[in-house]
């Protein structure tokens, strides 16, 4: 079979697509090969391909459909690929695997776009040696603004999860102002939006020295977000506590300093859930 020829580069939702993809398989093959306690040097052994091509694969970078196959079949994984009709495709997608996550991201998407800034959901991104997907991202291009929420329903590890904040918190930003063409954001807001529930709570309470250092400052630079007016520049790290199921005069979120004196508005995630259907939100 020759090889493809285009006329054109790819539209840019055909390159966001391509970048998703790559990332979803590098991290599925990653988190695979490590469930089963391979080294790179085994993995690429077994598939019969070079460790760089394993390394450049788990980074999220693209390659052949055969080296994916290759690499599959080596972990006893199956590509699953399908052409589907937008129009058609079920809505569930996300929503099944953690609707009180997306339910969130939904309620914040609503928010902000209600305000007239651009967003993304689950938005890929890739910078050299790491790759992932941002949960919500908005921006202001006239102010140069960049808003990047990572929610959280639960922290079964910390250390993993404020990890992966911190490295969004380092690259999301320069590849986003790449890729849209900014040049340079005068303000990044990086926020966790954390689950109202005791189970959030306790964690926050029982690590407070350890989520303060990574989200030192107070919420106001979200809070400005939240009323239409980014701040003009800066970087801002911050946690706030969400309630995506809130009604009338109930408050949405908490700032991290406000974690030690308030109750729950849910004792786990299972209650949430409930909640969240029950306000038509999953």
């Amino acid at each position: 079979m020759s090889p493809a020829t285009f006329a054109a580069p790819p539209p840019r939702s055909v390159h966001h697509a391509l970048v998703a993809l790559a990332v979803d398989l590098g991290a599925s093959i990653a988190a695979r090969r490590q469930a089963r306690g391979w080294s790179r040097q085994r993995l690429a052994a077994e598939a019969g391909v070079s460790r760089s091509l394993v390394y450049l694969v788990e980074r999220g970078e693209s390659t052949s459909i055969e080296a994916y196959m290759r690499l599959g079949s080596a972990l006893r994984l199956r590509l699953d690929a399908r052409l589907v009709d937008l129009r058609q495709r079920s809505a569930g997608g996300h929503r099944d695997e953690d609707p009180v996550h997306a339910a969130m991201g939904e309620v914040e998407a609503r928010v902000f776009g209600g305000l007239g800034f651009e967003l993304a959901l689950d938005e890929p991104y890739q910078h050299f040696q790491f790759a992932g997907r941002a949960d919500l991202v908005a921006w202001d291009r006239g102010r140069r603004a960049l808003l990047h929420v990572e929610n959280r329903t639960r922290f079964p590890n910390v250390q993993e999860a404020l990890g992966a904040f911190g490295a969004k918190r380092a690259y999301l930003g320069p590849v986003l102002a790449e890729r849209l063409g900014v040049g340079r954001w005068r303000s990044e807001t990086h926020v966790i939006a954390a689950l109202w529930s005791a189970e959030v709570l306790h964690i926050l309470r029982l690590r407070r020295a350890t989520f303060r250092s990574t989200c030192p400052d107070p919420a106001d630079a979200f809070a400005a977000w939240l009323v239409g007016r980014p701040p003009l520049s800066g970087r801002a790290s911050t946690l706030v506590v969400l309630d995506p199921a809130a009604a009338g005069r109930q408050r949405r979120w908490i700032d991290m300093g406000e974690c030690d004196r308030s109750r729950p508005r849910y004792r786990d995630y299972a209650i949430a859930l409930a909640a969240i259907r029950a306000a038509g939100l999953a």
